[in-house]
């Protein structure tokens, strides 16, 4: 069979990911196997392939083929978020540009259209993820709003309301105008912002007295209703039981004073607007403040405001400026920097607005999902973001679960129109038990509430409803076979920032209902920044697009790419060229296997004893490394996994084995080779495609395919995971160390000394040795004429040492003896100079009793490989000088 000289990953990845979907291989379903399970962090159904996904799901893939190769009942649920504000305003979008508004659809029609964006386009994250080899059981994609999912989420606001531990009532929110929804604080990101800090002037009633109030908020004036001033401020004490006017409206509201200011801060006044700051409410509600709501919930000024009505909030932050200044009462203007809250989705400038809203009390629920992880049952991975964690869970706050759209699960509250409320699933129920409260209930007044919940309040329950939906309603102990058989998940491979957002909150959930985690193991990923350090964004350009990459360097090629320099928990600043080398990485496993297709076997060739010494060397370096590889994966050092594979393959079997194991080319032909070497080599290219298969799935499958005839279920997705020698042998493995160094010395000397690879050299070991097993190993790699030991120095000779070792070249070599002697010169003064740095800072008395032993110990060391070294090139120095 002609085997094509350059790999084809297109091909090659359309063939074996469909090969292995109908095969089955992804899929699973419960049996006697120890299970395996992930479940994928659902991409929103909004959503399309970016640079996040791309690591996130890689890493996935890979834990997930290691762990069916070695053996597990390996389970990857795929689905999709309904992502409640971004697809909302994703279908807002496009009805708009099919000229209608929502404001003049139903619910119904609207949601009509909603479901109709979803299956149009919903699906398109999760074909992407198959073009990057992801091997999830597609027969088990859940989405977040299918009608069991749905149910589930609905029966958890029941059971929650019913344990005590929701509540609805007006509280000050974080508000989007753009999305007009709540937002959660973790839903708010707080970005520096050039502001103006306005000094304005309030005039004492009945006085020609000011108090000057500093504010970045002008356009909220209209909402003040009192100035506020610290009781030990004694600027201030002479206007207790005054009041001042507020400029625009002219409304007298009164100075009051709390400790809450603080008096060295600014002038030490604070204008009190409850309706739009927290701190401010708070004030409202211990001194009795009227609340007075400027602001339309699209960020507009109210009629309530009495001035400006109608405008939008910033254009009228820099009129009220400017009449303010006519008015005499801007004292002065300062430019700032100061944080400001953007919506996460939106981004648009977030507005605290009083809002009856539904909450879930997270004080007591959340407990358990904080005490295992610090007590390491649920394991952060890396541990650095265990603090973090613990620092937002002692400090949680009540959740805001509603929001003000359409798209999402309805919530099931019901009212009368009489303040009578009622939580149950069906108009039919409300009724019955409204009218329990309310004996004259006009049913046509029965209305279920126009809010739905926040999205995370569905995908909290993500790993138990893949399984069962119906579990919360039914019990765990009613659970199904998949929910008992696969929950608690292994591992939950997910990005930092949504730590609180959804890990915490999954946590809590896992406990709530079924009393146990739902994973074991969090892996956070870093952020995708490009070699600037920015964080990779279609506004900023700075993001490739994940498809024409695979297109261009292979999907093994991405995926190694991505992974050599992604390290847990922090950022990876990547570049194209890490996919060019995970491209040319493909490119010599490609190679290889061609070289050794190519080898001609003859039943009369002989194994030779360099052929035979490089066998049992690389038996033993497989199985070394190997349990590096193994170790690198218990301690999720994915990178290091991965760095280790391609060390393996790249220099260990590429550059040295497969070196030492090639027959001679003579006469331009190279010779046949045994059969015993050829079994072995195939031997050890089968378990390093087994070691690459979750890296480069597709390659691997390509060569385990093309290297022989194999039955059809025999393919390398579900081939058996390598296994350890019982034994190393580790003198074989350090002798070869030596030999290795010195393979490369003599390649050094050659190019030194600008000889030719194909010229035989000839070299001797200062030794009591006669012998080394991997003499003939060495001959041939550095292509030597003879390699002998002796017991004296050798006289006339260029010599070299490898730790201890001296090793010698007979100069029978044309060699330019000034270019020698120069170049011996250099290197002499340069190590004695080195030699002087060692011993000065050995002579230095505070060093040497402040210093751990273990650095003095490098130190001597480094002191004598110095003088050694010295006296070889001295030596030489001799031979050519005489």
């Amino acid at each position: 069979m002609e085997i094509a000289k350059t790999y084809n990953s297109a091909q090659a990845e359309q063939t074996w990911y469909q090969y292995w979907l109908d095969n089955n291989f992804f899929k699973s379903t419960p049996d006697k196997r120890v299970p395996y399970t992930i479940v994928i962090p659902p991409p929103n159904v909004t959503g399309v392939l970016h640079m996040g996904h791309m690591l996130n799901n890689t890493i996935q893939d890979v834990l997930i083929r290691r762990a069916r190769m070695l053996g597990f009942n390996a389970c990857w649920v795929p689905g999709t978020d309904h992502a409640s504000i971004a697809t909302e305003a994703k279908v807002v979008a496009l009805l708009k540009e099919q000229g209608i508004k929502k404001a003049d659809l139903s619910r119904e029609d609207f949601l009509k259209h909603a479901w109709d964006w979803k299956e149009k386009y919903g699906g398109i994250i999760l074909e992407q993820l198959k073009k990057l080899g992801a091997s999830c059981d597609w027969d088990r994609t859940r989405f977040t709003m299918d009608e069991p999912m749905s149910e589930a989420v609905i029966d958890v606001f029941i059971d929650l309301y019913n344990k005590g531990h929701i509540y609805r009532g007006v509280r000050m929110v974080n508000w989007d105008p753009q999305g007009l929804t709540a937002v959660s604080d973790e839903e708010v990101i707080h970005k520096e912002a050039q502001s103006k800090l306005v000094y304005v002037r309030y005039q004492i009633e009945e006085s020609d007295e000011f108090m000057t109030v500093a504010t970045t908020r002008p356009e909220t004036i209209m909402g003040d209703t009192a100035v506020c001033v610290n009781p030990t401020d004694e600027r201030y004490i002479h206007l207790k039981g005054k009041q001042v006017i507020v400029p625009i409206v002219n409304r007298i509201v009164p100075i009051i004073f709390d400790e809450y200011v603080d008096k060295n801060f600014g002038t030490g006044t604070l204008k009190v607007t409850p309706a739009h700051d927290i701190n401010d409410f708070n004030l409202g509600q211990k001194h009795k403040l009227q609340t007075i709501d400027v602001l339309t919930q699209e960020g507009k000024i109210s009629e309530a405001a009495r001035a400006y009505v109608g405008l939008d909030r910033f254009a009228c932050r820099k009129q009220i400026i400017k009449d303010l200044e006519e008015l005499g009462l801007v004292s002065k203007i300062e430019d700032i920097k100061n944080k400001v809250g953007y919506s996460e989705r939106t981004n648009a400038v977030i507005e605290p607005r009083l809002s009856m809203q539904w909450f879930l009390k997270m004080e007591d629920i959340s407990k358990p999902a904080l005490e295992n992880v610090v007590n390491g049952e649920i394991k952060l991975i890396p541990e650095k973001f265990i603090n973090t964690y613990k620092h937002w869970m002692e400090n949680v706050h009540d959740w805001c679960i509603s929001r003000q759209l359409w798209w999402g699960q309805r919530i099931p509250a019901w009212y009368d129109g009489q303040g009578n409320t009622v939580i149950c699933k069906t108009k039919d129920e409300a009724i019955i038990l409204l009218k329990t409260k309310n004996s004259e209930l006009n049913i046509e007044n029965v209305k279920q509430d126009d809010d739905v919940l926040d999205t995370w309040f569905s995908s909290w329950l993500w790993p138990i409803t893949v399984f069962d939906p119906s579990v919360i309603r039914n019990g765990k102990d009613n659970a199904n076979e998949d929910l008992n058989y696969y929950y608690p998940t292994n591992d939950l491979v997910t990005a930092p920032e949504i730590l609180f957002f959804w890990v915490a909150r999954m946590a809590i959930a896992g406990y709530e209902w079924m009393q146990e985690k739902p994973f074991s193991n969090v892996y956070l990923t870093g952020i995708v920044r490009d070699k600037l350090g920015r964080k990779m964004s279609k506004s900023l350009g700075n993001s490739p697009d994940p498809l024409d990459l695979i297109e261009k360097y292979g999907a093994d090629g991405v995926r190694v790419g991505m992974l050599l320099c992604s390290p847990a928990g922090n950022d990876l600043m990547f570049d194209e060229s890490y996919c060019e080398q995970g491209r040319n990485f493909a490119n010599k496993v490609w190679n290889a296997f061609r070289l050794i297709a190519g080898f001609e076997v003859d039943s009369s060739a002989v194994q030779s004893e360099a052929q035979k010494s490089a066998i049992t060397w690389f038996d033993n370096k497989l199985s070394e490394q190997l349990e590096v590889i193994n170790d690198h994966y218990s301690k999720y050092r994915m990178s290091d996994a991965l760095m280790a594979t391609y060390k393996l393959v790249w220099d260990d079997f590429c550059a040295w084995f497969l070196e030492a194991i090639k027959p001679e080319f003579v006469d331009g032909k190279s010779l046949p080779i045994d059969k015993v070497t050829l079994a072995a080599t195939i031997g050890f290219l089968e378990s390093l495609l087994k070691i690459m298969h979750p890296w480069m799935p597709f390659i691997t499958e390509e060569i385990w395919h093309v290297l022989k005839e194999r039955d059809a279920k025999d393919c390398i997705i579900v081939a058996e995971w390598p296994t350890l020698k019982s034994e190393l042998d580790k003198q074989q493995l350090a002798e070869f160390e030596v030999s290795k160094e010195l393979v490369a010395m003599v390649r050094n000397v050659r190019a030194q000394k600008q000889l030719s690879p194909k010229e035989k050299l000839e070299v001797i070991e200062k030794s009591e040795a006669t012998h080394s097993y991997f003499d003939s190993t060495v001959i041939k790699l550095a292509n030597l004429s003879a390699f002998s030991y002796t017991k004296e120095k050798v006289e006339g000779a260029f010599s070299f040492q490898i730790k201890t070792t001296e090793f010698y070249i007979p100069l029978s070599m044309n060699l330019n003896k000034e270019d020698e002697i120069e170049r011996l010169t250099k290197d002499l003064e340069y190590n004695k100079g080195f030699l002087q740095t060692v011993q000065k800072k050995l002579s230095n008395e505070k060093f040497v009793s402040n210093a751990k032993p273990e650095v003095i110990e490098v130190e001597r060391k480094k002191e004598s490989d110095a003088l050694t070294k010295i006296k070889t090139l001295e030596e030489q120095l001799s031979v050519f000088n005489n």
